[in-house]
């Protein structure tokens, strides 16, 4: 099995992501996790000034430090880690390892270590996903791994075929084995479908009609809060989204309310491309 990518910066959030993928790992037969750094030539002293130091050096001490956790959480896992510290930018590095391994899923935690307390989302996470490597597996800073049995997949039923990413969403059912509950939240729904809601359901269904989906048509105005709200209701314990112009994810990462949800929400969210 091709290795699940983990991004580490060693800051609070991002162990915790790290912990995360060594728990789901374990409930995974056959995979494999690669902890990966990506650090500068320039590394900041505590006053915030430059220190110039040997890429060498750093390379070692970032290869130490993601060594210590490979320890930690060997134990929280069958799967073997493998450590892998380079120098340069981290999208574009993560870029060519993907390319090495085939990995088809990158586990990232949602904030940077720098001024923790002060950022509202990690700027590394949102051009990652913006840069369609791979799909990438958000874990919030306060979600807990307990097993991925259920997954939400909000779809605004418009042209499905073309626009549904499902060669990794089934992808991540079959590793998984979740149920799928797909949801469309709009302004305009009444008691029964319009044949235009019929007609791509009945598509979508031929696409996932595999995994037995359940059906939900929700009349809220607010697109996040009604995700989030029939997340905690169903039990979800993954949402999936598909990152574009007023996408959920979108909102999720520019709308003040849905900031404070990134941050507390146990619920991971996995962005995939169409």
């Amino acid at each position: 099995m091709k290795p699940f990518i983990v991004p580490v910066d060693f800051s609070d959030t991002a162990r915790n992501a790290a912990q995360y993928a060594a728990e789901f790992s374990n409930d995974i037969k056959g995979s494999s996790l690669i902890f990966y750094n990506s650090f500068d030539k320039i590394l900041a002293g505590s006053d915030g000034s430059p220190l110039f130091s040997d890429p060498v050096a750093r390379r070692d001490l970032s290869m130490a430090a993601l060594e210590n956790l490979k320890a930690e959480f060997s134990s929280l896992t069958a799967a073997k880690i493998e450590c892998i510290a380079e120098e340069g930018d981290l999208i574009n590095n993560l870029s060519l390892l993907v390319k090495r391994t085939g990995s088809e899923l990158i586990i990232m935690g949602i904030t940077g270590s720098s001024r923790l307390d002060q950022l509202l989302i990690g700027s590394n996470t949102l051009s990652l996903i913006s840069q369609d490597i791979a799909p990438v597996l958000i874990i919030p800073p306060a979600a807990k791994y307990s097993g991925i049995k259920n997954v939400v997949y909000s779809s605004d039923f418009k042209n499905v075929e073309r626009i549904t990413p499902l060669a990794p969403i089934k992808s991540f059912l079959q590793l998984t084995g979740a149920a799928l509950h797909i949801v469309n939240v709009d302004t305009e729904h009444h008691i029964e479908l319009t044949e235009e809601y019929k007609a791509e359901k009945a598509k979508l269904n031929s696409m996932l009609g595999e995994f037995k989906p359940e059906y939900y048509f929700l009349r809220l105005f607010d697109f996040t809060d009604a995700i989030s709200t029939f997340s905690e209701g169903h039990n979800i314990d993954t949402i999936i989204t598909v990152p574009r112009k007023h996408s959920f994810l979108e909102s999720l990462f520019k709308s003040s309310h849905t900031k404070k949800l990134a941050y507390h929400s146990h619920i991971p969210i996995l962005a995939i491309h169409e």
